[in-house]
Order: structure tokens, then sequence, then C-alpha cells
């Protein structure tokens, strides 16, 4: 969505969910997707500008890691691609625990990779909710640049928040007017003790806390009863009231998707998921104005 509102036309574009390939037709004119995984095609279109976003499991900062698992290394395959391709430039998207602890290796072990590819490499952590996103986000982004070109690329300055040109965008922005209790587009699930480890809900005048995949673990609605702490990874409500998980169209606003968006492939948790997993528009689209002198 984003690259098409910077004027991009789209010649190639893959996922291995298939659920996630049909979404994206319907919601896109003439779309090239692919289903199925990467390192399965061998050929590939000229481009000027590759993007990707590989799956984060082993860059996670919560949940369960296996550092030993293939789908930490699939930079590989995007390095493969790349010099293939060999774009006037390249954005790779990813979790920010990829620039901490343990996962810091891995990140480092790409921009060697794609420096030696031929591209000067940049990368920083940039905070959605600082480019109009309702959200409290926080993704690590590298921008290379092919080594010929004389363009410095440079990240972008916050648009949104204190001291800004504009104020941060809030729930209330995106999700007033919705029903209330969308029935069957959101987890009924009890709220375990480790959904409850950790302040889950932000009201109203807030941005929502980080939109995940699994729909177990997305945050309160803020219509829900506050969360107070009671002790370390403890948290509990502080009246009674109704409460309930965020719904998936909930989640695609506070990703930025526009309402209009199409969500009606797969299971609601498969929803879930693909919403999860995306990049928010409004941030994707803010790093991207940055190379528009390479297309000039």
């Amino acid at each position: 969505m984003a690259l098409l509102r910077q004027g991009f036309r789209i010649r190639w574009s893959n996922d291995i969910s298939d659920v996630a390939c049909q979404t994206y037709r319907d919601n896109f004119k003439s779309p090239r997707i692919k289903t199925g995984g990467i390192a399965s095609f061998k050929k590939f279109p000229r481009a000027q500008l590759l993007v990707g976003c590989y799956p984060c499991q082993g860059y996670s900062q919560g949940g369960k890691r296996n550092w030993g698992d293939s789908i930490n290394f699939l930079y590989r395959e995007f390095d493969r691609v790349l010099r293939k391709v060999k774009p006037k430039a390249f954005v790779v998207e990813n979790v920010n625990g990829m620039a901490f602890g343990e996962s810091r290796t891995l990140l480092e072990n790409q921009l060697r990779r794609y420096r030696m590819a031929g591209y000067r490499v940049k990368w920083t952590v940039l905070n959605a909710r600082d480019f109009g996103v309702a959200q409290n986000r926080k993704r690590v982004f590298l921008v290379g640049v092919r080594s010929d070109l004389k363009l410095e690329y440079n990240f972008p300055e916050p648009t949104h928040g204190w001291g800004r040109k504009k104020p941060f965008v809030t729930q209330r922005d995106v999700l007033g007017g919705l029903p209330r209790w969308p029935a069957g587009e959101f987890n009924t699930e009890p709220f375990h003790w480790y959904y409850l480890s950790r302040n889950r809900r932000m009201p109203w005048g807030k941005q929502s806390p980080c939109i995940v995949g699994h729909w177990r673990h997305v945050p309160l609605h803020p219509l829900s009863p506050p969360l107070k702490r009671i002790d370390t990874d403890h948290w509990k409500f502080s009246r009674k009231g109704r409460a309930r998980r965020l719904s998936y169209r909930e989640c695609a606003l506070l990703q930025g998707f526009p309402r209009s968006f199409k969500w009606k492939r797969g299971t609601v948790r498969e929803r879930f998921q693909m919403v999860g997993n995306a990049v928010p528009p409004p941030l994707f689209e803010a790093v991207l104005r940055g190379l528009s002198r390479i297309w000039r």
C-alpha cells in the first residue's frame, strides 16, 4: 500500500501464506504475487527497489526462541535476491529486538552481507507513533543504496508528537464510531496469567500497545477497565466491568490501514496474524520518501 501511494509499480511479490496472498489480491489491482517459500523461486524480474520483512521469531524480545531454527536466517534469501536483481535501493523491516542482546549478531551479519553485495547500508529504530500511527510500535529499518549511486539516504524525522507539526494520533481518533462489542471479531478466551503479566491497556487518548500477530496477546480495547500493577509481572483489573481484546478490524486501523481495506479471507485467527505481521503503511511510506531522489 505504501509503495503504491508513492507511485511505485509492483513487478513481483511473495508470501508463504496463501491466505495473505488472497487478501493481497482482494485489495490491489493487477496483483503480481506468488505463494510459496522464497527459497523455491529462482528467477525474478528486474526492479529498481527491493523491500522485505522476513520472519522475526529469532529476534523477538518475547516468547520462545530457537536460535538454530532456519527461519532466523531468511535474510540469506533476501541477500540472494538482492544480488540477482541488483536494484538501486532496498528496504528491510523487522522487530526492534534485532538491535539488542544476542540478536545483535544477526543484525550485524545482515549489514555485512548487504554491504558486501555492493550497498551502502544504514539502520535505525523508528516508532510508528511518531509518523501518524495510533500505536506504540518500534521497529528496525535497514536501508541500502547501491554503491555506484551518489545519493546519501537519511531516515525521516518524526512528524507527530511533542514539539512536532502534528499531534500524536490516538485510539479515539481511529476507533471512534465503531461497534463497542463486535462479536466474532475478537478472541474471547480468558485472560490467563501470561496475558496479565504486563499492562495490555492504554486509555482512549493514548496510542495502543504494540499490535502483535497472535490473537491471544493483542492489547485490550480502551473500553476495558484499567489494569493496575500488583507486583513483578502481575497485573489485574482495577475495577469490575466488561473487558475484551481488540478486534482484528480495530488492530488493522491501529496499524494504519484504511477502513476500506478488505479482510475476508481465512479464519479470524489468521486475520489477526496478517494484521500483526504487517508493516504500518504510514511508517513505511515515511521511510520510502527519503529515496525519492534516486528515481528522479
